[in-house]
């Protein structure tokens, strides 16, 4: 392995090497005045004391073999790996062309998706998830190269980083795990945040994981652990490097640091600069004279002058564009099949239909994936079943098991897709869906993607829940959770209730670019009435209702588990009081089928809306907002809503029988409201 020294480094190197870092530093010096003259960089958190890790980081970096997550500090990282000042510029003041989010993300965030340098989000840690899961199909699809992510120590203390460390090496990935150890997060010091003064040392007992130090203020100890961490990794080794910065600013520019450091601590770190002291060895050791250096950093100052006047001059986002990427264009179905099934055939159970679609769609794309808890264990294919037989026919390197860790489920398969959009992914987000809310951070990581990378990349997920009461489950085991998620966009989110349009909406899930959240009425996975008949490669589109039973005097609009009530008590009332109710299953609540539900509402002039979750904030609400707003004039009575009561879900039946929506509560609704 090649060392770098002072005295041996070949002169060429060098003085690019302090180019690059005079550059940098002039831009990081640079980046407040542009808040100041109003022309954006509203935040920026200045790199100065990290420069030898961050220079390392960018040089060992392979532009076409390897991936880069960069933190919001990682100015001279993203320089050094050979991002442009012209490009840093455009991101920091929000322009149109800026190659990170054309100006819709957090200044500070910079990235250039063509070159693998991803795109991350402001929870710093998460996209350690995120590198977890390219190393993962770098493994599957023997690439030769590594997955560098990169945060300060303080990261280290969230619950994400430790499972992607965990996962990372469990599974051997070729990782790099680069933690920036200046001491600090914002104010809080870190012997905050861990007993060990070295956080890196919290991970000394785990298998399969080297772990390097290294002094990130000096550039040549840097290059050694970085070039070392690198041949690590290429051997399915994965490494934290934890470099010793200091942090010679505060943390931001909305941060003032003299409120909690000392005199003598902000000596210690000015003296400590890596630019000064990497200047002074160039000629303590006669690399370069004064005239040399002087010229060099004439250059740098000149290219930023030129970059700046190019960076001003671009365009300003265009606030129509605002709505553009929130979700991508979905599968066109073309076997759709409308209205009720009446194909000769065995009816077949909505886990049968599910597990018999998952299995044709790995048959259709080899590059799909499925992993979950509990879900590829021999003969047994989750809680309930449902990937039964997968891994037997596809293998467990494409059907396999996840670790207890909810967010490194969601966040590793974030990142698998960034390594290659053919990718689709299925995952169980959690073994029933009460247990996801640890997730939601990475679920709200895949909505923003598509939007904030301005169309750059979003992640092709399927995200599945086992959802719902009706089971004696409780708590944890019979909530559901689609009323909070549809408050989120940039996801699709679906909820059938009979066998055919679980099979249909599955297959479209998948065939589609984007993120899609797939809620499965676990109560319906083996019951006789959501059984059908399903036809071969039958498919249903997203935003689509399905009309269930037709009729004048009422609308009864509904989705998942209470879709069959709704059926029974429809038919209750045609037989008791010769009224004829019609019931729409909605089966996509995002995006929502508008037009079935106006011309439904049109039609009857009455609606009751009936759905498992709670009343107060259900989903419900919305779809009674949106009538209210557009049909008022066509409505003959006030909406009506049934739902569960404002309580979680009890375990006892008498309990859940209390909070629940069941026939009796939803005939009562509708009768009062026939008779309104």
């Amino acid at each position: 392995m090649k060392k770098y020294d002072i005295k041996n480094t070949d002169k060429e190197t060098l003085k690019k090497w302090f180019y690059l870092m005079t550059l940098g530093r002039a831009l990081d010096e640079k980046a407040p005045s542009y808040l100041l003259q109003s022309l954006g960089w509203s935040y920026h958190a200045p790199y100065a004391g990290h420069d030898g890790i961050q220079l390392a980081i960018g040089q060992v970096f392979k532009k076409g073999e390897d991936f880069l997550f960069p933190y919001y500090r990682d100015m001279l990282t993203v320089l050094s790996a050979g991002m442009t000042p012209e490009e840093i510029i455009l991101n920091g003041i929000s322009k149109a062309t800026d190659l990170t989010s054309a100006g819709r993300h957090m200044s500070n965030h910079f990235s250039k998706m063509e070159w693998n340098i991803e795109n991350i989000s402001s929870a710093t840690g998460t996209h350690d998830l995120h590198a977890a899961g390219v190393g993962r199909a770098m493994v599957y699809y023997k690439h030769k190269g590594v997955a560098i992510t990169s945060h300060g120590e303080s990261a280290t203390s969230e619950g994400f980083v430790y499972e992607a460390i965990n996962g990372a090496s469990t599974e051997r990935l070729p990782v790099i795990f680069v933690i920036q150890d200046n001491g600090y997060g914002i104010s809080v010091p870190k012997e905050d945040q861990t007993a060990n003064r070295k956080v890196a040392d919290n991970f000394s007992g785990f298998k399969n994981l080297k772990i390097i130090h290294c002094n990130g203020k000096d550039v040549f100890d840097s290059m050694n652990a970085m070039t070392e961490a690198k041949e690590y990794a290429l051997n399915r080794i994965p490494v934290i490097v934890q470099a010793n910065c200091v942090r010679i600013g505060s943390h931001s520019n909305s941060d003032k640091h003299t409120l909690y450091r000392d005199e003598n601590e902000l000596n210690y770190v000015k003296a400590a600069d890596p630019l000064q002291k990497f200047r002074r060895m160039l000629l303590r050791y006669k690399r370069f004279t004064e005239e040399e250096l002087k010229e060099i950093e004439e250059k740098a100052k000149k290219d930023l002058s030129a970059a700046n006047r190019k960076a001003l001059a671009a365009p300003d986002p265009d606030p129509a564009t605002v709505t553009d990427f929130v979700l991508p264009e979905p599968y066109i179905p073309k076997k759709y099949i409308d209205g009720v099934q009446n194909e000769a055939g065995e009816k077949e159970t909505l886990a049968t239909a599910i597990n018999k679609t998952l299995k044709a769609e790995f048959r259709h794309n080899p590059d799909t994936f499925i992993w979950g808890q509990d879900i590829a264990n021999k003969d047994k294919g989750g809680v309930f079943n449902i990937s039964k037989g997968m891994q037997q026919e596809f293998g467990d390197t494409r059907v396999f098991n996840a670790p207890i860790a909810e967010d490194y489920i969601v966040g590793s398969a974030n990142g698998m897709c960034r390594f290659d959009p053919k990718i689709h992914v299925v995952i169980e987000g959690a073994e029933f869906a009460d247990y996801f809310w640890p997730a939601v951070e990475q679920y709200v990581e895949c909505t923003h993607e598509y939007w904030r990378s301005y169309g750059q990349f979003t992640p092709n997920i399927t995200l599945r829940l086992a959802s719902g009461g009706y089971i004696g489950g409780g708590l944890y085991h019979s909530q559901t959770i689609e009323g909070a998620l549809t408050t989120l966009p940039g996801a699709r989110i679906v909820y059938p209730s009979f066998a055919d349009d679980a099979a249909g909406l599955l297959r479209t899930s998948m065939r589609s670019k984007g993120f899609t959240l797939f809620l499965e009425p676990k109560a319906l996975y083996n019951a006789t009435e959501a059984a059908t008949v399903v036809p071969d490669d039958f498919e249903v589109p997203f935003g689509k209702a399905r009309i269930r039973r037709p009729g004048e005097d009422m609308s009864i609009i509904t989705y998942g588990n209470t879709t069959h009530l709704c059926l029974n008590v429809a038919e209750r009332l045609q037989k008791e009081h010769d009224r004829n109710v019609e019931v729409i299953d909605i089966r996509s609540l995002i995006p929502l089928d508008k037009d079935t539900i106006f011309e439904s509402v049109k039609k009857t002039s009455k609606v009751l809306i009936v759905h498992e979750d709670k009343v107060f904030s259900g989903f419900g609400a919305e779809i009674a907002s949106i009538i209210g707003s557009e049909l008022f004039r066509y409505l003959d009575a006030p909406i009506q809503r049934v739902g569960s009561i404002f309580t979680p879900v009890g375990f006892h039946p008498v309990l859940e029988k209390a909070i629940l929506p069941d026939e009796e509560k939803i005939y009562k609704a509708a009768k009062e409201l026939l008779d309104y």
